[in-house]
C-alpha cells in the first residue's frame, strides 16, 4: 500500500481529529481572503461619479503622494483636493480623439438662507455644468458677478426661487446674490451646487489660473479608456490624475482616494495579524491532532517506517484536509469581506457606495497561504514523531513527553525576549509607533508562551494543583490529570490566553492614547473661549475678535496634515501626520517650547516636535495637505506634539493649501480686567456677520488626532471582533477535541467506581484550572506593555479605560471554556462505560 493510500485511510479513520484542523484552516483562510479582497478593492474599486457623469475622461490633481523610490503601499493620500493649471486644457485638446474639454473651478461655499440657516455647498463656474450634465430648468445662466444658479436640490431645501436673494459665504462675510436660474431636475445625492460666471468663480476660488478638474469629451467611436491612456502619456510630466469609468469618482470625491489608501493599509496590517494568528492556531491544532495519535505513529516506526515516510504521511494527511478547507475558506472570504466592508462603511472609514472588487488573485493567494501554513505547521508538528528511534517508539507513546525540544525552547524564549524589548519602546518615543509596538509585543509574548508550551504550563499547574487537590475527588483527579498531561493543557491554554491578551491590548492601548491626547490638549490649551463654525471660520473672524474690548489674545487654528519622507533607496518610508497652522499662540496655546521661538513662525518656516530629531535652523522637506512639496526652515522645537500635531505651520501657509481656505477655530484669551458678562456676548454677536459661528469654552476644543483616533479605535474594535471570533472558534475547536478524545479515560474512571457526577466534577475542576491560568496569563502578558505605554504617554502607571470591558472579555472567554469542555464531557458520558472503553483511540 502506498503512502498516499495510507494517508487517505488515516484521514477517514480519524475524522474527528482532523475536523479541528479543517475548521482552523477554513476560518483562517477566510479571514486572509477577506483582507485580500479588501486590499484589491482599495486598488481597483471606486464610487459612481456625480458631477462628471457626462465626461468621458476627467483630469485632476495627483490624489496621493508617492515619492520616487517609495513602494506602492507607502503612498499616502492628500487631505485637500489639489488644483491643476488651466493651461493643461489646451494640451489635452490636442490629444487625438478629444472632441472638447470643459474646465471646472470648485471651491467650498455656504449658502445662507433668509432665516439664517446655513447650507454646505460647492461653488462652480457655470461652464462646468455641462460635465454633469446640468441645464437651466428655470430662468437662465448667470451673466453678472452678482448672479448665481442654484441646483434644484439646494433650491428646494433652502426654499429659494428664481428672482430670490441668496447669501453665499466663502472666506468672508456673506455676499448677496440674485438667483437667476435653477439647474437640473432633482440635484445630486451627495452635494449641492452653486454656479457663478467664470470670472466670479475664479475670484471666489482664490486660485487664479488654476482649476479643480478638466472634463474631456471623446469623439464618436473613441473608447474612454484608450483616450485616458493617451492623455496620461501626454501629461506624464504634469503630476496629474487621469480617470475614466468608475475612477472618475476618485477625482470628484477626494475622500474616496483617502478611503482607498486607508482601506489598503488597514487590510494589509489586519491580514498580517490574521495570518500570524492563523498559523499559530493551525499549528497548535495539528500538533494536538498528531499528539493524540502518538501510539499509532509509534507503531508505524516500530514496524520499520522511516522518518521520511512518517513525515511524508503526515504531510499528505494535512494536504488532503487543508486543500478542501482552504478552498472553502477562500470562497467564504468573499462573504467575510462583504461584512467587513459594511462594518468599515458604518464607522466612516470608507463610503457606503464603495463596492467590493472581487478578483481571482486574493482568493488564490489566500488558498495558497492557507495550504502553505498548514504544510508548515504539519512539518513542525511531525518532527518529533518522525525522529524517535523505533526501539523507543512504543515507550514514547505510552507516556506523554515531558519537555519540548531544545530548539522549541530557544524559539519560545526568543519570542519572549523580542516582545519584552518592544514593550519598552513607549518609554523612549511618544509616537504612533509606540502604540503599534505595544500591540506587537503582546502578540509576540503570547506566541512565545504558546511555543514553550509545557515548560510554562507545568509550573503554573504546580502553583494551583496542590490547593485544587484538596477539594474532593474531582479536584484531586483534575490536579493530577493536568500535571500528567501538561502538553494537552498547554494546547488548550494557548488560544484562551491569546483571546484575552489580544482583546485587552487592542482596546486599552487605544483608550490610553486617547486619554493621553486629551490630557495634553488640556495642558496645551490656555484660551478662555473657542470660536468655531461648521465648514470653518473666515480668516476675518480672528481680526474681528481682536477688536472686541476685553480680548487679550487671539489665535487662529487651522487643522491640517503633512506628509514626510524618511529613508533612502528601497527603505523609503512615507508618513502622514496631523499638523496645525497657528498664529500668535501666546496666551492661548502652550506647546512647551524647548528651543527657538514660535514668534518666528511666519513665511516658509515650521516648528517641530522634539521627537522628530530636527533642530532650529535645519531645513525640513515635506508635503503640505494638498500634496505641494516644500522645504521649510525649523524655527522652534516643542515637547507637546501629541494633541495638536507634530508640526506647526504658519496659519497663512496651512490655510493656503487647504480646500476651504478657512480657519478650523479661533482661540480667544480674555484680558485679566475683562468684563466677561460683556465680552462673551460680544464674541457671540459675531454670528450676525458670520452665520453659523458659535462660542464655547476651551473644553470643547478637540485635539488634532481625536477624530482619527476615534476612527482608529472603531477599526481596532471591528478587527478585534473578527480575530476574536476566529480565536473563539479555535478555542472551542481545541477544547472540544481534547475533551472528546478522552472517552476511554472517562469510561475507565467509571469502570473503576467513579460516578458520572464525579467525572463531571473532575472536568469542571479542570476547566476551572484551565480558565484560571488563561485569565491570569492573558491579563499579565498585556499588563506590563500597557503599563509601560501609560507611563510613556501619561506619566501614570494606571491604564486608562473602563473596567467592564475587561470583565466582559474575561467572562466571555471563561464561558466559552466551560461550555467547550462541559458539553463534550456530558455527550461522552452518555455511552455505557463497557462500550466506550472499547472504542479506538
Amino acid at each position: 500500500m502506498s503512502v498516499r493510500s495510507i494517508a487517505w485511510q488515516m484521514v477517514k479513520a480519524h475524522r474527528l481529529g482532523f475536523v479541528g484542523a479543517f475548521i482552523a484552516i477554513l476560518c483562517g483562510t477566510a479571514v486572509v481572503a477577506a483582507c485580500g479582497v479588501l486590499m484589491e478593492s482599495g486598488i481597483r474599486s471606486g464610487v459612481p461619479t456625480e458631477r462628471y457623469a457626462a465626461a468621458s475622461v476627467v483630469v485632476g490633481g495627483a490624489q496621493v503622494v508617492q515619492p520616487d523610490g517609495a513602494p506602492f503601499m507607502e503612498a499616502k493620500p492628500v487631505g485637500s483636493v489639489p488644483t491643476i493649471p488651466v493651461e493643461l486644457a489646451a494640451k489635452i485638446a490636442a490629444v487625438p480623439g478629444v472632441a472638447s474639454t470643459a474646465v471646472e473651478s470648485t471651491f467650498e461655499a455656504r449658502a445662507v438662507a433668509a432665516d439664517g440657516t446655513v447650507w454646505q455647498a460647492l461653488g462652480h463656474n457655470w461652464e462646468s455644468a455641462v460635465l454633469t450634465p446640468f441645464d437651466v430648468r428655470e430662468g437662465r445662466a448667470p451673466d453678472g458677478p452678482d448672479e448665481v444658479v442654484v441646483d434644484a436640490g439646494l433650491a428646494r431645501r433652502a426654499g429659494v426661487e428664481v428672482g430670490a436673494r441668496l447669501g453665499v459665504m466663502t472666506t468672508s462675510t456673506p455676499t448677496t446674490y440674485r438667483v437667476v436660474g435653477i439647474a437640473g431636475q432633482d440635484g445630486l445625492a451627495k452635494q449641492s451646487g452653486l454656479y457663478f460666471t467664470t470670472t466670479q468663480a475664479e475670484h471666489l476660488s482664490g486660485e487664479p489660473g488654476r482649476v479643480r478638474a478638466i472634463g474631456v469629451f471623446a469623439r464618436d467611436g473613441v473608447d474612454p479608456s484608450d483616450l485616458a491612456e493617451r492623455i496620461e502619456r501626454a501629461l506624464a510630466d504634469d503630476h496629474v490624475t487621469v480617470a475614466a469609468g468608475e475612477d472618475r469618482g476618485g477625482v470628484e470625491f477626494a475622500e474616496v482616494g483617502q478611503s482607498r489608501v486607508m482601506l489598503m493599509a488597514i487590510a494589509g496590517s489586519f491580514a498580517g495579524i490574521a495570518l500570524l494568528v492563523a498559523v499559530f492556531v493551525v499549528a497548535g491544532t495539528l500538533a494536538l491532532s498528531i499528539d493524540q495519535r502518538r501510539r499509532e505513529l509509534a507503531l508505524l516506526r516500530a514496524i520499520a517506517a522511516t522518518p521520511r515516510q512518517i513525515g511524508r504521511l503526515i504531510g499528505l494527511e494535512t494536504r488532503v484536509v487543508a486543500s478542501a478547507a482552504a478552498a472553502l475558506g477562500a470562497a467564504a472570504g468573499v462573504l467575510v469581506a462583504d461584512r467587513l466592508r459594511d462594518g468599515f462603511a458604518a464607522i466612516g472609514v470608507i463610503p457606503h457606495d464603495l463596492a467590493l472588487a472581487v478578483g481571482p488573485i486574493p482568493l488564490v493567494a489566500a488558498f495558497l497561504l492557507g495550504l502553505g501554513a498548514a504544510q508548515l505547521a504539519a512539518r513542525v508538528a511531525a518532527r518529533r514523531p518522525a525522529r524517535i528511534p523505533p526501539t523507543e517508539a512504543l515507550v514514547e507513546a505510552a507516556v506523554e513527553p515531558r519537555e519540548p525540544g531544545r530548539w522549541r525552547g530557544v524559539t519560545g524564549a526568543g519570542f519572549l525576549v523580542f516582545g519584552a524589548a518592544l514593550a519598552v519602546v513607549p518609554l523612549f518615543a511618544r509616537t504612533e509607533a509606540a502604540l503599534a509596538m505595544t500591540g506587537m509585543s503582546v502578540l509576540l509574548m503570547v506566541v512565545g508562551v504558546g511555543v514553550l508550551g509545557p515548560r510554562v504550563a507545568q509550573p503554573l499547574v504546580g502553583l494551583v494543583a496542590r490547593p485544587l487537590a484538596a477539594f474532593g475527588i474531582g479536584g484531586y483527579l483534575a490536579a493530577h490529570n493536568s500535571r500528567a498531561n501538561a502538553r494537552r493543557l498547554s494546547a488548550a491554554l494557548t488560544p484562551l490566553m491569546l483571546s484575552i491578551a489580544f482583546a485587552v491590548v487592542n482596546f486599552y492601548s487605544q483608550t490610553t492614547i486617547g486619554t493621553a491626547t486629551r490630557q495634553e490638549a488640556d495642558a496645551v490649551t490656555t484660551a478662555d473661549q473657542v470660536l468655531s463654525a461648521p465648514g470653518g471660520l473666515s480668516p476675518e473672524v480672528a481680526d474681528a475678535a481682536r477688536r472686541i474690548p476685553g480680548v487679550g489674545a487671539v489665535t487662529p487654528l487651522v487643522r491640517t496634515n503633512v506628509i514626510t519622507v524618511s529613508g533612502t533607496g528601497e527603505a523609503v518610508h512615507v508618513t502622514r501626520s496631523p499638523a496645525s497652522g497657528v498664529d500668535s499662540v501666546s496666551g492661548n496655546l502652550d506647546f512647551g517650547v524647548v528651543t527657538g521661538s514660535l514668534d518666528d513662525l511666519r513665511g516658509d518656516t515650521v516648528a517641530v516636535d522634539g521627537e522628530s530629531g530636527d533642530d532650529v535652523g535645519d531645513e525640513v522637506e515635506l508635503y503640505l495637505d494638498d500634496g505641494t512639496r516644500t522645504t521649510l526652515r525649523v524655527v522652534a522645537t516643542y515637547e507637546r506634539g501629541l494633541a495638536f500635531g507634530r508640526y506647526l505651520l504658519p496659519a497663512d501657509l496651512a490655510r493656503a493649501h487647504s480646500s476651504t481656505r478657512t480657519d478650523t477655530s479661533v482661540l480667544v484669551r480674555l484680558s485679566p480686567d475683562a468684563d466677561h458678562t460683556a465680552t462673551t456676548p460680544a464674541l457671540a454677536a459675531l454670528s450676525d456677520r458670520y452665520p453659523g459661528l458659535t462660542v464655547t469654552d476651551r473644553s470643547q476644543l478637540a485635539p488634532a488626532e481625536r477624530a482619527e483616533q476615534r476612527t482608529q479605535f472603531w477599526v481596532n474594535v471591528l478587527a478585534m471582533g473578527v480575530i476574536l471570533g476566529y480565536i473563539a472558534i479555535a478555542v472551542a475547536n481545541t477544547l472540544v477535541l481534547t475533551t472528546a478524545q478522552r472517552r476511554r479515560e472517562f469510561a475507565l474512571l467509571r469502570l473503576i467506581g467513579a460516578t458520572r457526577r464525579q467525572v463531571v466534577r473532575t472536568m469542571r475542576a479542570e476547566a476551572l484550572l484551565l480558565v484560571g491560568i488563561a485569565v491570569a496569563a492573558g491579563t499579565l502578558l498585556p499588563a506590563v506593555p500597557l503599563v509601560l505605554l501609560s507611563i510613556g504617554l501619561t506619566g501614570s502607571p494606571l491604564v486608562a479605560g473602563p473596567l467592564p470591558v475587561y470583565l466582559g472579555v474575561v467572562g466571555f472567554t471563561a464561558l466559552l471554556g466551560f461550555l467547550a469542555i462541559g458539553l463534550p464531557t456530558r455527550l461522552s458520558l452518555r455511552a455505557r462505560p463497557i462500550d466506550a472503553i472499547g472504542v479506538r483511540e
